[in-house]
């Protein structure tokens, strides 16, 4: 794949100097984004060695990058290069906060900072602030950062409609956020990966930018090849100054290409089947496309041949199975229960409980799925409270319209079961067991039901 990138920086119509800062290194294909905050020049100096101090930070661990940048996509490549832009940001952080101590006009100075690395076929962001990252995919725009805004968190928690921001108290604090590279000697960084394809494009961009944009907006100024993405900082720098160019603005966008079409069309499709069948789950129906993107990196593809058994009864087993391609039947001892298709799953209540298989499962035909572990999911559980959060929620959900529907099953079952045996007893019998004097006959119905099936279970006649 051939990477593809332009950039560009404004003052804007409202500041009279720029707090903006990014930095490009072509060789390691490192893109960074800062937005500075602080008096006295002081967000110009933290931009500025935020993001030098990061560039120089992943430079130092080069070699890592390099071991893994023809096979980014085992499990231990991509947590060592996330640990490289956790360690960046982090060293970012303690080198802007120890050098505002040393000048009182540069205390509590801080930044934004949004870091993206391509390695061989997979990407990787650390982010800290309301700076963000888009990707534009198949059309369609995509936020993968979380913005660290006041605002965004009161929206998070619904206590803020996106749409009343303007009329609310809280529009004088579209600008504070809630998480800043120096700020502390410490920050708390979004550290993920995802995979890349041919066609994608990114815009990396300060809220002087972002503030004035529509996803359509992004779709349509970042362009849909190289020649249009040439000249996309500049129209996005036109499109904020625009609309009041209030703020510094600050646009890097970044274009995967791919000389073989049929390359980027394959694999484009694979994974839109992956994100569909996923999202067509109830488990996580409700997530994010980044969100998906995130459980999706803790899955593993797994094909099986027809006859293969994919889960036995009775073993244990701690996998949810998410059919992407063939047929599989679920079978009790020998007998069929059914047969699933594309987009099917089987094998949930193994994320919670570590019961036996209730069920055998076989591949009918080729089948490929996608295979999520247990460890995996309180893995996410543990580190993303509000990904958590939507996940817990849609697992009671699901849990819920278990038990009703099994509720609804035992109650026509019970109905089944009476009429069943009240059609064996002739009207004789009914006389004589309501006249009987007897404890059991005084409460009516209820009771004559209650001895019939005493009856029945004592080995009197059968419903037919």
């Amino acid at each position: 794949m051939e990477i593809k990138f332009f950039a560009a920086t404004d003052v804007g119509r409202q500041r009279d100097h720029n707090e903006d800062n990014y930095l490009i290194d072509p060789k390691l294909h490192l893109f960074v984004v800062a937005d500075g905050m602080g008096g006295h020049a002081a967000g110009e100096v933290a931009s500025q060695i935020a993001v030098h101090t990061v560039c120089r930070a992943v430079r130092d661990n080069a070699d890592v990058i390099e071991r893994h940048r023809d096979e980014p996509d085992s499990a231990a490549a991509r947590q060592e290069i996330l640990a490289v832009l956790e360690h960046a940001m982090q060293t970012a952080t303690a080198e802007i906060f120890h050098h505002a101590q040393e000048d009182n006009e540069k205390r509590g100075m801080g930044t934004t900072c949004s870091a993206l690395l391509l390695v061989g076929a997979r990407g990787f962001i650390a982010h800290v602030g309301d700076s963000r990252i888009y990707l534009v995919r198949q059309s369609q725009v995509h936020q993968i950062t979380e913005d660290h805004s006041l605002l965004n968190e009161l929206i998070r928690r619904g206590k803020l409609k996106r749409e009343e921001i303007e009329t609310s108290p809280y529009a004088k604090y579209k600008n504070a956020v809630t998480r800043a590279v120096g700020a502390y000697e410490t920050v708390e960084a979004d550290t993920f990966d995802f995979e890349i394809l041919p066609g994608d494009s990114f815009l990396m961009c300060s809220d002087g930018l972002h503030s004035y944009l529509k996803e359509s907006d992004v779709r349509q100024m970042v362009g849909s090849n190289a020649s249009e993405a040439a000249d996309a900082p500049k129209r996005f720098i036109q499109h904020a100054n625009n609309g009041g160019g209030h703020d510094n603005i600050t646009a890097i966008v970044v274009r995967i290409e791919s000389p073989d079409p049929m390359v980027y069309a394959s694999k484009a499709a694979d994974l839109a089947n992956k994100v569909t069948v996923l999202k067509g789950m109830p488990l996580f129906k409700h997530l994010a496309y980044k969100e998906i993107i995130r459980v999706l990196n803790l899955t593993t593809v797994i094909e099986f041949d027809p006859g293969e058994d994919i889960v036995a009864q009775g073993e244990s087993g701690e996998e949810l199975y998410v059919i992407l391609n063939g047929r599989v039947r679920l079978h009790l001892r020998g007998s069929f229960i059914t047969e699933l298709g594309k987009g099917a799953h089987f094998g949930e209540m193994a994320l919670v409980d570590r019961s036996p298989r209730s069920a055998s499962a076989t591949a009918v035909e080729r089948t490929r799925v996608l295979c999520l572990r247990r460890s995996d999911f309180f893995n996410i559980l543990r580190g993303d409270a509000p990904l958590a959060v939507k996940l817990l929620w849609s697992f009671t959900q699901v849990l819920t319209e278990r038990l009703r529907k099994t509720t609804a099953e035992l109650s026509t079952s019970r109905g089944e079961l009476v009429s069943a045996s009240a059609s064996t007893v002739s009207p004789d019998d009914i006389v004589t067991a309501a006249s009987a004097d007897t404890p059991e006959a005084e409460d009516g119905v209820v009771n004559f039901e209650q001895n019939m099936g005493g009856a029945d279970h004592d080995g009197g006649t059968a419903a037919s």
